[in-house]
């Protein structure tokens, strides 16, 4: 099948040109001047008007969480609920965390995810692998998995007893990455200094949501984040530090770039819009806004928005792991602690950085580099995804920045009860979405369906050097 869309204005990370595209089967054909597509081509099928309107590479979250258990309870998206909800907000790739389970091997994890994801996508998935027991037999298994097309791999310096590894674990880790050219990605938090904050909390009767920001303070994201540059330099690994929330981190990233280390770092549209002042909303509904790193005070985000301009901040991801407020958040009524980890916001990813571009804090150009380009080079899929060109695979989005929507539980397509920017109005909105050249969306209405996903083998990342 042959679609060509006409007449809009293309915009890759490179900036914005009128241009027309051409669709042909699951790739890019052709992009060309307004018109000279029309007669160039026999046998087109469907002609989608984009006037007035932007067509963008379709967006690539490289940090979501399908189906995770935590704490008792599992996230409330599936792959196939998840990946329905990423298409509806114009993102047309995942990457999922696989998650191993202390005394499991990497590659029956890596089993375990493909049973979960493999036939139930609706857009195209690839695999992160979490380490959380670091020996021999996983250090050697990291190698099995960079040829299985899983080549990024992420560890915790925080959650004591669950995900936690040790400085001298992570050093080891690291030295396998820099053998075969991986990625290291790192939750970096002091874990051990904040459940000592969290049960002097406790204790004292501070039981609230708003504790859960106040226990982890920013100044052990800095000092975590630090730590794990030094343990990268010292063994020359690549390291991708993910949700990056706080001032005190992006220094530490800035500093390390600064002198040429291969460090890069992502934030999440919860930390450049929301704060601190969620996290303490009455009622316990600031439950909903409890994630890890936590939301901080409103003047961090200046700083984060300057760290995406200056690309001490490489990508913009979601850290989608859902938790319905109703009996999923709820378990930690009486106890912050006991309180599931995590936000929805695969669907509004794409929306919420447009506002970013309306408001002047971003660039038109810099808004398609941080939601599809970069994630695509950091990650082996580029030029395969993240840009409008020929040869490309046909993940395209078609987006009007004119239109307007309220954001709502109401209307969401996220399996999950509250939205985090309930209420909140928002220009700009994805009109239409070609997963590898199908419409998955199109005039209000879901076209795509489960299983039309593919598993992604992805390359070593591009920006290593």
């Amino acid at each position: 099948m042959r679609t060509l869309i006409r007449n809009g204005t293309v915009v890759n990370a490179g900036g914005a040109v009128a241009a027309d595209v051409l669709v042909d089967g699951e790739t890019i054909a052709a992009v060309a001047a307004p018109g000279l597509l029309d007669t160039a081509f026999d046998n087109i099928d469907n002609v989608i008007d984009a006037t007035g309107k932007y067509v963008l590479p379709g967006g690539i979250d490289a940090h979501t969480h399908m189906e995770m258990p935590f704490g008792g309870t599992s996230s409330a998206d599936t792959f196939a609920t998840g990946t329905t909800a990423a298409a509806w907000g114009g993102t047309t790739t995942i990457i999922d965390f696989a998650v191993q389970a202390k005394g499991t091997s990497l590659l029956a994890t890596m089993d375990k995810w493909h049973e979960k994801a493999d036939g139930n996508c609706a857009i195209d998935y690839g695999f992160h692998m979490i380490i959380s027991d670091v020996n021999d037999t996983s250090l050697k298994e990291m190698e099995s998995c960079i040829d299985a097309g899983v080549n990024s791999f992420k560890m915790f310096m925080a959650y004591p007893g669950v995900f936690y590894a040790t400085d001298g674990e992570i050093l080891l880790a690291m030295q396998k990455a820099t053998e075969t050219g991986s990625m290291i990605m790192m939750h970096a938090e002091n874990g051990i200094a904040i459940d000592q904050l969290v049960a002097q909390a406790i204790a004292a009767g501070r039981t609230d949501p708003v504790e859960h920001g106040l226990t982890r303070p920013p100044e052990l994201e800095g000092e975590a984040t630090h730590r794990a540059i030094q343990l990268a330099k010292v063994t020359g690994a690549p390291l991708y530090i993910v949700h990056l929330s706080s001032r005190h981190a992006l220094a530490a990233v800035a500093e390390a770039r600064n002198t040429g280390q291969n460090v890069f770092a992502e934030t999440c549209p919860q930390y450049l819009f929301l704060s601190l002042d969620d996290l303490a909303r009455p009622d316990f509904e600031g439950s909903k806004f409890v994630c890890s790193p936590p939301l901080r005070p409103k003047d961090h985000q200046t700083d984060l928005w300057r760290g995406l301009r200056t690309n001490d901040l490489s990508v913009v991801s979601t850290d989608h792991c859902p938790f319905c407020f109703k009996d999923q958040k709820e378990l930690g009524r009486g106890d912050f602690s006991k309180i599931p980890n995590g936000m929805p916001g695969v669907e509004h990813r794409m929306d919420l950085l447009h506002q970013g571009v309306v408001h002047g804090e971003i660039s038109l150009a810099r808004w398609v580099e941080i939601s599809s380009a970069t994630p695509a080079r950091m990650f082996g899929l580029y030029p395969r995804k993240g840009v409008i060109t020929a040869g490309a695979d046909a993940d395209i989005v078609v987006y009007d920045p004119a239109a307007t929507q309220v954001l709502s539980a109401a209307t969401h397509h996220m399996n999950v009860d509250y939205s985090a920017y309930e209420g909140w109005e928002l220009i700009g909105r994805v009109e239409t979405v070609l997963s590898r050249g199908a419409i998955v969306v199109s005039d209000g209405a879901f076209h795509g369906r489960e299983g039309h996903g593919r598993f992604l083998s992805r390359e070593l990342s591009q920006y290593l050097v």
